[in-house]
Parts: C-alpha cells; sequence; structure tokens
C-alpha cells in the first residue's frame, strides 16, 4: 500500500514526488521509458526557490541549461522592446533542454527512494474501502490512499473518474529545431497576422523556432514540412532578421520539423476528489505566451505536497487555489492578447479579442 501514487513523471509529477518522498510512501508511474522530446521552454528565475527547497540547486545548476539573456519582443509595436532579469531579485531564468531536466528529475525522484516505474500505463482506476486501486497494463495492482493525476492534458485517471475538460481556444504549436551559430542569444516573440512566433537558443547551440496559431488557420503542408515552415518564418520581419545567415534546410546538421502540439488553453472542471487530485497541464493547460507552464506545474506541485503533510482538506483547499490560479492567469493573459492590435480583422486576433468581451 502506497500513501500517494503519482500518475505521469513530467515536471509536475516528479515535483510533487521528490516533495512528498521524505514524508510519505510514493509511487511515480509514466508511460514513457524516457522522457519525450519536447519545445525547450523557458523557467522562471522564482523557481531557483523551489530547487532550493527541493534541495536539488546545487545538482541543477550543474546541468547545461542556458541562463536567460531575456527577450526581444514585437508584440503591439513594429519596434522592438527587451525584457530581461536583470532587476530580478531571484537572478536570471534558464532556457531548458527539456528532455535532460525531466529526465534530470525523474533520477532526483529515484535517488529519494520513490518508487518508479516505467514505461507503465494505467488501465483502470476505482475507489475501495479506504484506498485507490490502480490497474497497469506491464506492472499489476497498484494501491494507494491518494491518487495525483499529472499525466498532462490526458489527465489518464481523471479521465476514468469522468471528470470534464473545457477547451477554451484552439490554440497549436508548430516547431523545429536548426543549429544555431548567431551572436544574439536572447529569446525573441514577434506577432503576425495568423498568431505568433518565438524562438529562442537552447543547449548545445540549438534554435527553437515555434509557430502558435490556430489548428484551422494554416495550410496542413506547413504543419508537416521544414521547408514549408521556414519559408512561413521568413514572412514575419522580426523573424526574417532573426533566421538570417542560418542553415535551416533540411539537410543542415540536426535540423528537423517536429510537427504539431497542443498548446491551447483548457481545464478540468473538477480539480480534485475524493482523495485524489490533478496536477499541471492535467489541471490547468496554459497559453505558452505565459511561459509559466513549467513554472506553474512546480508550484502547484509544492502547494499539493503541502497540503498533503499538513492533513488539511485537500479536495476544498486545492480546489480555491487552483481558482485563483486560473483567473489570475485569464486575466493576463487576455489583457496581454489585447495589448496587439495591428491585425484585429484577422481571425486569430478576432477570437482572442473577443474572448476578452465574454470573458473566458
Amino acid at each position: 500500500m502506497f500513501d500517494v501514487a503519482i500518475i505521469g513523471a513530467g515536471v509536475a509529477g516528479c515535483t510533487a514526488a521528490i516533495a512528498l518522498a521524505a514524508t510519505h510512501r510514493v509511487v511515480l508511474i509514466d508511460k514513457q521509458a524516457e522522457p519525450p522530446e519536447r519545445i525547450g521552454e523557458s523557467l522562471a528565475p522564482a523557481a531557483r526557490r523551489i530547487f532550493h527547497q527541493l534541495g536539488l540547486l546545487a545538482e541543477f545548476n550543474q546541468q547545461p541549461h542556458l541562463l536567460s539573456q531575456g527577450m526581444q519582443s514585437y508584440w503591439g509595436s513594429e519596434q522592438v522592446q527587451v525584457v530581461d532579469n536583470i532587476r530580478n531579485p531571484d537572478g536570471f531564468g534558464w532556457h531548458l533542454n527539456r528532455q535532460l531536466f525531466e529526465a534530470f528529475l525523474r533520477e532526483s525522484a529515484r535517488l529519494r527512494g520513490v518508487e518508479c516505474r516505467w514505461p507503465v500505463k494505467l488501465t483502470a482506476s476505482y475507489y475501495d474501502q479506504g484506498h485507490w486501486c490502480l490497474t497497469t497494463d506491464s506492472c499489476g495492482y497498484i494501491k494507494a490512499k491518494f491518487v495525483i493525476d499529472a499525466g498532462g492534458r490526458q489527465a489518464p485517471f481523471a479521465k476514468q473518474q469522468g471528470m470534464q475538460r473545457e477547451h477554451i481556444d484552439k490554440l497549436i504549436a508548430c516547431w523545429a529545431t536548426i543549429p544555431d551559430k548567431s551572436t544574439n542569444r536572447m529569446g525573441l516573440i514577434a506577432s503576425t497576422d495568423i498568431g505568433w512566433w518565438y524562438s529562442v537558443v537552447t543547449p548545445n547551440n540549438r534554435r527553437v523556432i515555434t509557430l502558435q496559431t490556430d489548428s484551422d488557420l494554416i495550410d496542413a503542408e506547413i504543419k508537416k514540412d521544414l521547408t514549408r515552415f521556414i519559408q512561413l518564418a521568413l514572412c514575419s520581419p522580426p523573424m526574417a532578421r532573426l533566421l538570417q545567415g542560418l542553415d535551416f534546410t533540411a539537410k543542415a546538421d540536426g535540423a528537423a520539423y517536429h510537427g504539431v502540439t497542443a498548446a491551447n488553453t483548457t481545464r478540468l472542471q473538477q480539480v480534485a476528489g475524493k482523495h485524489c487530485a490533478a496536477l499541471g497541464d492535467a489541471a490547468i493547460s496554459f497559453d505558452p505566451l505565459s511561459s509559466q507552464g513549467i513554472f506553474n506545474a512546480m508550484a502547484s506541485a509544492m502547494q499539493l505536497a503541502d497540503l498533503l503533510r499538513s492533513q488539511k482538506e485537500v479536495q476544498v483547499e486545492y480546489t480555491k487555489q487552483i481558482e485563483q490560479i486560473w483567473q489570475y492567469y485569464v486575466t493576463h493573459k487576455n489583457t496581454y492578447y489585447r495589448q496587439e492590435n495591428r491585425w484585429r480583422d484577422a481571425l486569430f486576433w478576432r477570437r482572442r479579442h473577443l474572448a476578452n468581451v465574454v470573458g473566458h
């Protein structure tokens, strides 16, 4: 019998497992044998406090993630604005090698005594006589007093329990990685008529390029072809300047188009239930414009772990916390989209401005 079973060994699940390892018997399962490749993401400077609380700061600092030098923003104007963390009391943030980061968290959980099992897929779950009974495809039967669903947007446990997900928009991210030999190491965000571009340098002299748009607004060929994708990027003047002189052909060393991933805002209508809770993207998935997805996953995991250790009424308190995060996020997301008025009549932006009016 485990005190806590965590479904999903991504950032949220691993953070919760590490935070609970000293006081609870924890099992952590994931359907992937190793972390999959994901879009490189930025991690906010405030995460340094969480690493310190978990006793991971020194180990994390030894990893080859890049310190964030700031962001060049072409949003609401053709004039660039530079955002940096020079005055941030927590210091600089990071541009992550996401796959390496998640592998680091998995290993940290294992070293702290968490029972780690993968690849393991949850197949069924039910509550019986004071505990949860979980069946899996490859490691048999798991009993736990509390279940945390950290299984991403798919939220497998929550789905089995009939918890419904609300989808706010149709945002997707099309992304590619290319070699980077540029001298400009800052990130870039640039809005366009069909959405917005984002680019950031990642470890090993790589650059991630992503287009955030609605799934119905671009040609199907662009969603799967590197050359067509880069051609579209070059139509944006800030992106064209950034990519000037870079080798982004399919023959370039390591240049790759990774296709499409969901980037829309969603939430579970019920984030906690009888001795269970959803965490990270399983509870709320953020528009990448917020740059808060990873940090929120870590911070929410710490909050949930605190509630479990304190033996408070988790369902009520955790639901209240997530609702506060949701309201704060929606307000700021809508405010930021409202600042871009150059393409008010374009469908992508009409949808966002309408959302502001109706209060989503």
